[in-house]
């Protein structure tokens, strides 16, 4: 074989093209380490601080000073463009949808107002307009309790912080309007020096203290899940003073939760048609997702609603919380190699066997309160009624335990069924029941069913005079939150929340 010197000489052209190949290979070599050396730089310089934070600092805007990409992407849970076959971050009214849930909710404030939930963005805006929360003028005025705040600000850990825990709950809702002023962002989840998640709501902490876990102690994938689950819990107000309570001391399934109501009777309201003493179920998400085939192979919360996202040499947490459905290409196809419609079609197709079923169960549990008004109304007593509230009580508990989730659907279908066909049972057996007891008081002929295909139908059935509570709220939302907003600023601009 020739030598390379002697190559050249006989075609010096050759010598020529690997002079330039060599300067061509070194040229890109040099912008190669020149972008490696840069996005290092920008690694470690991107998250570098501005301003010192204190925890209680509840204004995200301060915070996203020093983390702008995080947060730049937490304000995309401002869209609401976004729908599903079944759900989404639209403003969609649930009643509409679905009367029938208007005589479930009879004598609870969801039945006159029910949204499917938006984004993040909205939380302090939506709890002041749903009628669900009334119109109070004063502080003393409305029945809901501060403990509704818990979940919508980082203002409640800052009023926690200054009032101690106990007595954040206590008091009206309105009573604290012009505190609770920001909407759910950083200081809820993360710590203000080292950004790590950590646990800001007492409940979660003592829910677990209780059976005897440390949750301080869990790992950096369970904190993916834990913070979520500081609100997207199944949770009541326990006592005179309404010290919010995840019910988990007899286990986090529907069956325990029920048996730990059931122990002291706890009721959150009196059913206005069947006088059931009701439990309303909140959103058993976090619970729901552990009984999941997606937890039970090590995903996070986040894993699917916050995938991580690469900006130059950065690696941050996409802060847009949404549904996957929206992402699919960074969240299912990370581990799923079918196609975006594929994948799609294969979670509409359990939300909608899921969805047949729940109609099915609502359709009778509808009817067993009716047949069960008809009942008292043709004289029945209190022991003979008993047996048929208790079936009536743990029937809907089942429903709504499996339907007020935002993601129990897809999140274990297997057991949400499961839930509803007990549920479906139920209903039938307190139907059977009711029929006899009409029977034994002359009632022979079947329960007339009113006409409640609308809501609006739905709700002048079980009494509720709505054009009259929207323009009570009205009021409310004319003159007293904008007070509300205004005495927020003017503490914000005085106090220096963003300096330790």
């Amino acid at each position: 074989m020739k030598a390379i010197t002697l190559i050249i000489k006989e075609k010096p052209w050759i010598g020529w093209a690997l002079f330039f190949s060599t300067i061509l290979i070194v040229f890109l070599l040099g912008l190669l380490a020149s972008s490696v050396i840069e996005r290092r730089a920008e690694a470690v310089y991107a998250y570098k601080p501005s301003k010192e934070i204190s925890q209680t600092e509840p204004r995200n805007t301060i915070w996203g000073e020093n983390y702008p990409r995080e947060y730049e992407s937490y304000l995309k849970t401002a869209d609401t463009s976004f729908r599903s076959q079944y759900n989404g971050n639209a403003l969609i009214d649930a009643l509409e949808l679905d009367p029938k849930m208007v005589i479930l909710w009879a004598g609870y404030p969801f039945s006159k107002d029910y949204n499917q939930p938006r984004g993040h963005y909205y939380a302090i805006d939506d709890i002041r307009k749903t009628l669900r929360t009334e119109a109070p003028m004063t502080p003393e005025a409305g029945k809901l309790p501060n403990t509704c705040w818990a979940c919508k600000s980082p203002d409640v850990p800052r009023m926690m912080n200054k009032t101690g825990i106990a007595d954040f709950y206590k008091g009206n809702w309105a009573s604290k309007g012009a505190e609770i002023a920001n909407f759910i962002g950083c200081a809820d989840c993360h710590d203000a020096k080292t950004m790590n998640l950590r646990i800001s709501r007492p409940a979660l902490i003592e829910a677990f203290e209780r059976q005897g876990i440390d949750v301080k102690k869990s790992s950096q994938q369970e904190m993916r899940s834990l913070v979520c689950a500081q609100c997207h819990v199944e949770y009541y107000f326990q006592g005179e003073d309404k010290y919010l309570t995840f019910p988990w001391d007899k286990g986090m399934n529907v069956d325990s939760i029920e048996k730990y109501y059931d122990s002291y009777e706890f009721s959150d309201w009196k059913h206005a048609l069947s006088r059931t003493p009701m439990i309303k179920a909140q959103h058993p998400d976090f619970e729901v997702f552990k009984m999941g085939i997606h937890a039970q192979r090590g995903l996070a919360c986040a894993d699917c609603h916050m995938p991580y996202r690469s900006e130059g040499g950065v690696k941050f947490t996409d802060h847009h919380i949404q549904s996957p459905l929206n992402n699919i290409a960074n969240t299912c196809q990370i581990c799923h190699r079918e196609s975006e419609e594929t994948l799609k079609n294969n979670v509409y197709e359990r939300q909608r066997k899921v969805h047949q079923t729940k109609d099915k169960a609502e359709e009778l549990l509808v009817k067993a309160h009716i047949e069960a008004k008809a009942a008292w109304d043709a004289g029945a007593s209190e022991n003979e009624m008993k047996p048929v509230l208790i079936l009536i009580r743990h029937a809907q508990w089942r429903w709504d335990f499996s339907v007020a989730g935002h993601g129990n659907a897809f999140h274990a279908p297997i057991e949400i069924l499961r839930i509803l066909g007990t549920s479906i049972d139920l209903s039938q057996e307190a139907r059977i029941l009711t029929s006899r007891i009409l029977a034994s008081h002359g009632i022979n002929k079947p329960v007339d069913y009113p006409d409640i295909s609308t809501k609006s139908k739905a709700q002048k059935f079980i009494g509720l005079d709505i054009e009259n509570l929207k323009k009570e709220k009205q009021v409310f939302l004319n003159k007293i939150v904008p007070e509300w907003i205004q005495k927020a600023k003017e503490r914000e601009a005085k106090y220096n929340f963003k300096t330790l």
